[in-house]
């Protein structure tokens, strides 16, 4: 599956970082990175990571 972030809307609360750290991740500068594509077996965390995410930044692809 792909992840999207939309940096227009993420202000980087980092909500997303605890249910999926393995893809989300605050950089140096508090700046969020991730992995774009996400084995399908870390479909649940990524979700919850779009729903804890305060700004729906979040949007997952297929």
């Amino acid at each position: 599956m792909k992840v999207h972030v939309d940096m227009n809307l993420c202000q980087s609360h980092g909500e997303c970082v605890f249910p999926a750290p393995d893809v989300f991740e605050l950089g140096d500068d508090d700046v969020l990175v991730w992995k774009e594509e996400v084995d399908e077996s870390r479909r649940e965390a990524v979700q919850a990571a779009a729903d804890a995410c305060p700004m729906m930044a979040i949007r997952i692809e297929g």
